[in-house]
């Protein structure tokens, strides 16, 4: 493709080599826009009524994000490839990434029945407000499956050798069955979190994000690169460990979380009663009087208000969505807010952070010795943390 993107109302070009993560993102985004025009442009030949669900699916894939997917997978790639390897050529596996993950959380918020997402509507509400609430959850559906087809399309466009091709597909595919793995016991979960425990929520992190967030972008990136078996087990180790603390900080945001800042519901995993890493500490380090309130059931309907904060008996302050409901008094905790005074005051929130730092330890420790351009350990390094302190 052309060496350059659209950005706003303005082209910037794009470096051959090394990009800084701005130029990076914004390469991303220009090849899903060429790439999702032309898919419009072919449904709506067929009928506009599909060029219209397409576009919707078009918004949601470029409705901003954190695309650390693509980075993480470039990252994989440059750490071996040559400086003179230009990124276009692997532009359109990344920007498949993408496509993949909207595919994951189109789904993902249909299953828990959230309302918005980066801000905006998910999309089983936006199809709803036009025909209801059973035409939005089915059309979500199809979204999803739109994007995962869409994925494997931008893939196949990527120039590559055909034995390199069927190692990538192959990791492709794994990383693919591994989120729906942890998807699925992430629901699975929900439906009798008492039997639940950490080690199991941890499996779950695993499976549904650090695999695919995390570990199999870096191989990912590794495969375009056309491999180095030196470099396999440094990228598990440090995948793995940082895609959980990443699924970590998502526990905590889960509940102590700004939906100005996340774009996020407040408190979804208490309203959903999500057995995460979290909860399950929670549970464990509680008293008995502690586990029997947190054993109790949220009355159906509580409502989640303004965003204040709770602070745990350490003296460490944790911000909260939905500290006040004006119904059960001024200055009262609403049912939701009490719920994360007391998780905070079982100390599980500090025990979380405590296993977040200790995994973006073990991550980066992994790659101090590996054979990795110095540029991309210097990127992973920085963004072992910068994915894991994130407000959102």
């Amino acid at each position: 493709m052309a060496n350059h993107t659209l950005e706003g109302n303005r082209v910037e070009t794009i470096p051959r080599q090394l990009v800084s993560q701005r130029a990076l993102i914004g390469a991303v985004e220009g090849t899903l826009a060429d790439f999702l025009a032309c898919q419009i442009a072919a449904l709506d030949a067929v009928d506009p009524a599909l060029g219209g669900f397409a576009r919707t699916a078009r918004d949601l894939v470029m409705a901003g994000g954190k695309r650390i997917r693509p980075t993480f997978a470039y990252w994989g790639w440059r750490g071996v490839a040559g400086s003179a390897e230009p990124v276009e050529q692997v532009l359109p596996a990344l920007g498949a990434l993408e496509l993949m993950h909207t595919f994951a959380l189109v789904h993902d918020d249909l299953m828990d029945g959230s309302a918005t997402r980066r801000g905006r509507p998910t999309a089983h509400r936006l199809f709803a407000a036009h025909h209801g609430t059973r035409f939005g959850d089915s059309a979500a559906i199809l979204v999803g499956d739109l994007c995962l087809v869409w994925a494997d399309q931008l893939l196949a466009r990527t120039p590559l050798s055909p034995s390199v091709l069927l190692e990538v597909r192959g990791r492709y595919d794994r990383m693919r069955i591994e989120a729906i793995a942890g998807q699925y016991l992430d629901v699975l979960g929900e439906t009798d979190p008492r039997s639940w425990s950490v080690e199991r929520a941890l499996l779950v992190a695993r499976h549904k994000t650090a695999s695919y967030t995390v570990q199999w972008p870096l191989g990912f990136g590794l495969a375009l690169a056309g491999g180095d078996s030196r470099l396999e087990e440094a990228f598990r180790t440090y995948g793995l460990a940082v895609g959980e603390a990443f699924q970590l900080r998502d526990d905590l945001l889960g509940v102590y979380g700004d939906p100005a800042v996340t774009g996020k519901p407040a408190a979804d995993d208490l309203r959903t009663g999500k057995p995460t890493t979290l909860m399950m500490l929670a549970q464990q380090m509680a008293s008995e009087a502690q586990l029997a309130e947190l054993a109790a059931p949220i009355a159906p309907g509580a409502s989640v208000a303004s965003v204040a904060s709770i602070s745990s008996e350490d003296g460490a302050t944790t911000g909260l969505a939905g500290a006040v409901n004006p119904a059960e008094g001024s200055g009262e905790l609403n049912p939701y807010a009490r719920r994360a005074r007391l998780i905070a005051e079982t100390g599980a929130p500090a025990r979380v952070e405590e296993m977040i730092r200790a995994r973006v330890d073990e991550g980066v420790a992994a790659l101090a010795d590996a054979p990795i351009r110095p540029d991309a350990r210097a990127a992973l390094t920085e963004l072992a943390t910068t994915a894991t302190q994130r407000p959102a």
